[in-house]
């Protein structure tokens, strides 16, 4: 029996222990789910043992976990491969628009549906089964391998610089390949050259020490809500430019060449709008839709809140109003310098009589832009070529794989982006899936990339 026997004969238990994986609620934003990603970390570890992998471990941080093991005997002149994925999983809620519970995944329609399910268990487990196949067919790899799965990428990854640059050593390979992110379609492939970095950050605008009651104290003080209001308005046009000073200066323009090969990777803009429900679309003035996704900074709030939620009415003047907002940054901007443009121009921003603080928000991620003739990237179109039958469309993604820099910042190895799911499958949302096909696909394509690897 070769590898692709194995898959072929061992689908059903593969597609069984996807739905085991996601039914553990491995939330790690939430600290009420802290045990559940331990537990989704000892899962991996068993499943690694299981694949036959060594030296299998999970491995403390400061925050939850990480994953490790591999199998290094390849023999001489053989490449060190090393493969990321993450075991964590994002917030489930709102839990009423699920048509199913998030964490009782069930499969229809040739698709397991749950959270996490695409992003990333799905992506993840595919790499562990294609490394059991080619071990329990042929008791062997053709390149050295090591896999590192972590449970914090959802939150950033805030404690995995520290950990990758003490454990250097132990992560050092020649060729390094995520198995967070996407293809195109069932039927045609995407290699993603370019990732989004990330900034978070929290405002709090207050005033009075307390509620105060609308008519006796309305007109007199600032209203914390209307203040947060006209901070956030002032931070982009009406043109879609954000208006923060110096917030662009540090951006790398997308070049002629670049927004040509956008422009020849179809897009059908009806399409999108109908997709989304959204009325039309909305963006920086001077780029297309595809440019603004994939190749210009943004400014999103993601959270705003203050006042009386409840049914019904309470005539008060909160004492305090909040927001979130996320920075999604290109080449070559940094996290850091952007957080204190922000916090200048909120601080700068606030209204009379009203009072500001900027908390920036735990995980951050550089951008990350893979240099064209990269090894491993021409590596994997080759294999996709194969696997699909056609080249691979090149891509960026608007999404952020915060590791993804931290291991090219200790390693000096580019990553490149080697996974399955498709964009269309609600990640991050309500009715999260992921395709049958593609889990097998990504299966037969693990394994041909290491043959060629090797």
């Amino acid at each position: 029996m070769d590898w692709s026997e194995y898959l072929d004969a061992h689908q059903a238990r593969f597609v069984d222990e996807l739905i085991d994986f996601v039914r553990i609620p491995s939330v790690s934003a939430a600290t009420a789910h802290v045990a559940d990603v331990v537990a989704a970390g000892d899962w991996v570890v068993e499943r690694l043992k299981a694949a036959g992998m060594e030296n299998v471990r999970m491995l403390p941080t400061e925050g939850h976990p990480v994953v490790y093991a591999d199998w290094l005997h390849a023999g001489p002149g053989k490449p060190t491969v090393l493969i990321y994925g993450h075991f964590d999983v994002q917030p489930a809620e709102p839990f009423d628009l699920w048509q199913t519970p998030p964490f009782e995944p069930q499969v229809r329609d040739g698709k397991v549906w749950g959270r996490g399910a695409s992003d990333d268990k799905g992506g993840m487990l595919i790499p562990i089964l294609s490394v059991e196949a080619m071990l329990k067919t042929q008791g062997r790899l053709p390149v050295n391998v090591k896999l590192f799965f972590e449970g914090q990428e959802e939150i950033g990854s805030p404690h995995l610089p520290a950990f990758i640059k003490e454990n250097g050593a132990m992560l050092k390979a020649d060729m390094i390949f995520s198995a967070d992110g996407s293809q195109w379609g069932e039927d045609q492939p995407n290699l993603i050259t370019g990732l989004k970095g990330l900034v978070a950050a929290e405002i709090t605008v207050s005033g009075a020490k307390g509620d105060q009651h609308s008519g006796q104290q309305g007109g007199g003080i600032a209203n914390p809500i209307q203040g947060l209001a006209q901070i956030i308005a002032s931070m982009k046009g009406a043109n879609g430019k954000i208006t923060v000073p110096g917030f662009y200066d540090d951006v790398i323009d997308l070049t002629v060449e670049d927004r040509e090969a956008f422009a020849r990777i179809p897009f059908d803009e009806a399409t999108y709008i109908e997709d989304l429900g959204v009325p039309d679309i909305f963006g920086e003035e001077g780029y297309t839709t595809r440019e603004r996704l994939w190749g210009r900074p943004t400014l999103e709030m993601n959270g705003i809140w203050g006042g009386w939620q409840g049914n019904g009415i309470k005539t008060v003047l909160p004492a305090e109003a909040h927001a979130k907002i996320t920075c999604r940054l290109v080449a070559n901007q940094k996290p850091d310098a952007i957080f204190d443009l922000l916090r200048a121009h909120i601080e700068t921003a606030c209204p009379q009589g009203l009072r500001v603080s900027v908390k920036r928000l735990a995980g951050s991620a550089d951008p990350f832009l893979v240099p064209p003739g990269h090894n491993a990237s021409t590596a994997a179109a080759e294999v996709l070529t194969e696997v699909y039958g056609k080249a691979p469309y090149v891509t960026r993604t608007g999404g952020s794989i915060p590791v993804m820099t931290m291991l090219l910042n200790e390693l000096g190895v580019h990553a490149t982006v080697f996974a399955f799911g498709m964009n269309d499958e609600n990640l991050h949302a309500p009715n999260e899936f992921f395709r049958l096909s593609n889990f097998r696909t990504g299966q037969t394509a693990y394994c041909k990339l290491l043959e060629r690897l090797g």
